[in-house]
């Protein structure tokens, strides 16, 4: 048995949930296709390598990805599907000395990156007391959606994973309604705020810079090149919000609720963005004073 597999699923190495290109086979760099745009400077298809894959797996220009005009992949996050598929699911075997494997692997990996993401969210919900109502379920769900990382290749794609995520996401929504609700009854003050968002709300382009969005419910919002400059996110749900180009300096993200790295790697920030305990500054940030 696997060291991964002796782990009591509730307290599940959070570490793991991170990208470990190191122990990865360059799955993304294979399995996943991208044409030209704004973020890919190429065109290519699902299964074929990247001009840029190296033969041990790295790439040849990690460094200069965004000069490059491969900003995608700097955005891109994986949740450690990629590790995960590569040394557990496939037991360290690689695609290029097991060539049979590939096929089956880089359809494996959409799957796996699904249920870490997942895992991902449950770790950050049980994280939360206001949510103690609801963390026996959480654990459950968390149990059973690390149970499924375990499964065999054949497994994996015949697993409904739409259906898995729905009720999970569920679950996560509760979480959120005790967390955002508990956190409003406490806060100070008490002037009437401006209603902003929505679930799935189009905030394209919207100038929201300087705006009181605590609380909000922003789960999957559009907000591509927003504005949101000094904007105060505290206790906002932003599970899915689409945050290509979102201007996020000076704003305060503080206990915002379900935020990934991969978010923040899509979004402009600085220095003066204030971020949750486990999410780092994108190295990409340009780190001035400027609002």
């Amino acid at each position: 048995m696997s060291d991964r597999q002796e782990h009591d699923p509730v307290t599940y190495d959070k570490l793991e949930l991170q990208s470990d290109c190191e122990r990865c086979f360059g799955l993304c760099c294979v399995a996943l296709p991208f044409a030209a745009s704004a973020d890919f400077a190429i065109d290519k298809d699902g299964g074929t390598p990247c001009p840029q894959l190296q033969t041990d797996f790295r790439c040849s220009i990690h460094n200069e990805l965004r000069q490059q005009g491969m900003r995608g992949c700097t955005v891109y996050d994986c949740f450690g599907a990629g590790q995960a598929v590569s040394q557990i699911t496939y037991g360290g075997r690689d695609w290029r000395e097991y060539p049979h494997t590939a096929h089956e692997m880089f359809n494996v990996l959409p799957i796996m990156r699904q249920l870490h993401e997942l895992l991902w969210y449950l770790h950050e919900a049980l994280a939360m007391p206001a949510a103690r109502s609801v963390h026996s379920e959480l654990k459950e769900a968390l149990a059973w959606t690390k149970s499924l990382t375990l499964l065999s290749p054949e497994s994996l794609l015949q697993l409904d994973v739409d259906s898995h995520r729905a009720g999970v996401n569920e679950l996560l929504l509760r979480t959120s309604e005790f967390v955002r609700d508990a956190a409003r009854r406490n806060q100070s003050g008490g002037h009437t705020r401006q209603k902003i968002g929505g679930r799935g709300a189009d905030l394209i382009g919207a100038k929201l810079k300087g705006a009181d969005l605590r609380f909000a419910n922003l789960r999957g919002a559009y907000l591509i090149a927003a504005d949101l400059r000094n904007a105060d996110l505290r206790s906002a749900d932003l599970i899915g919000a689409d945050f290509r180009d979102t201007d996020v300096r000076g704003a305060n993200l503080t206990d915002c609720l379900f935020l990934t790295q991969a978010q923040l790697n899509a979004a402009r920030g600085d220095a003066s963005t204030v971020l949750p305990p486990g999410l780092s500054y994108p190295s990409h940030w340009i780190h001035n004073d400027e609002r």
